[in-house]
């Protein structure tokens, strides 16, 4: 079992509790419903982590990355993503400067869009591979380099990118790569009927009110610490890994559909993001240590965009999606089981699980 978390941990857990409800107050002011989508955002957010939100267009996605930038005190930016946008458009370039007095000529920065706590890049698969290279510099390493210079970002930095999954043509899909460096790939689903009604009412009426400040920079930045420093025991870490490693279908031991629909699975980084995500997803809940549970709940958002499926999947209607959900039922959350288990039995072909191998 590991140790506690010290006093002024256990006091940041109580008061992220409540930044969570005061949160979650101010965000329904402008957003109705959402409130998964809502919380896996305050997920990467608290484990520094960025999100790859896919949905069709009119969901509020861009109005709700905002309105959370506005309560936590982050500077925003929305980049649109086009065909004709170039790596300079994002980070930034050097303009050749003269001094009216010296008559010296040098070069200057300018800062691109890039250079905000919140970057909204909207429709990351319209725009060419070179431009989304240059993101994904900024994403991985937190700067940027523009004529052999580095420039730092600022502190917190998340990109938050959108992708229409209904429209296809004129697009560059993002390699396997870049997907993989965003913690979180989001679904924004339609909204039931009644959240549809209020969103109607809602946005016809006159102006809605402010948003007030939950949190700080420095709290932010603080809380992301105590995430980090939050205990994880190790059957927690054993159940993590096992759960990326059964995504491939080199490891031994792992079920036929992995075989059967699997061409790519999750690499060490996936793991990574599931304990990270997992120990935010404990201090939502104003919780001292990780569990298992934490771990399932965040496993689809962040294994589901890190699956390659083949054609058999296509063909038998098997999404990631349903591949991971699989896998929570299947594999065993007690690590004795688990180093025993030999094979399993193939779960889409039978509607009921062996309880013995599991």
């Amino acid at each position: 079992m590991p140790d506690s978390p010290p006093a002024d941990d256990l006091a940041a857990l109580q008061r992220l509790r409540e930044a969570h409800d005061a949160l979650t107050s101010q965000l329904a002011k402008r957003i109705v419903g959402q409130h998964q989508v809502i919380e896996e955002m305050l997920i990467a957010i608290l484990a520094g982590g960025h999100c790859l939100l896919v949905g069709v267009p009119g969901l509020a996605k861009t109005l709700m990355v905002h309105t959370l930038a506005d309560a936590l005190e982050l500077s925003f930016n929305r980049i649109q993503f086009t065909p004709d946008l170039m790596p300079a458009d994002i980070t930034g370039t050097e303009l050749l400067q003269e001094d009216r007095s010296t008559g010296a000529r040098e070069f200057r920065f300018v800062e691109g869009p890039v250079f905000a706590n919140v970057v909204l890049a909207d429709e990351v698969n319209r725009t060419p591979p070179k431009t989304q290279a240059a993101l994904l510099e900024a994403m991985q390493e937190h700067q940027v380099t523009v004529g052999g210079h580095r420039h730092r970002l600022p502190e917190p930095f998340f990109v938050l990118a959108t992708q229409n999954p209904i429209e296809q043509e004129g697009t560059y899909p993002l390699p396997e790569a870049q997907q993989d460096r965003f913690m979180l790939q989001i679904r924004v689903d339609y909204p039931s009927e009644d959240e549809e009604f209020q969103i109607v009412r809602q946005m016809t009426t006159p102006k809605p009110e402010p948003i007030e400040q939950v949190l700080t920079q420095e709290e932010l930045v603080g809380l992301q610490d105590v995430v980090r420093r939050l205990p994880v025991a190790d059957h927690v870490l054993r159940y993590a890994t096992t759960f990326t490693r059964w995504t491939r279908q080199e490891t031994e031991g792992v079920p036929d559909f992995i075989r059967d629909y699997v061409t790519w699975g999750a690499g060490p980084r996936a793991s990574q993001h599931l304990v990270m995500a997992a120990k935010a997803h404990a201090m939502l809940r104003a919780r001292e240590h990780v569990s298992i549970d934490d771990v399932k709940a965040v496993a689809a958002p962040v294994i589901r965009h890190r699956i390659v499926t083949n054609f058999n999947a296509e063909a038998d209607g098997v999404t990631a999606q349903e591949i991971v959900q699989r896998l929570i039922d299947v594999i065993p959350t007690d690590p004795r089981k688990a180093s025993n288990l030999s094979k399993l039995p193939n779960v889409f072909a039978s509607a009921a699980t062996n309880d013995e191998d599991r």
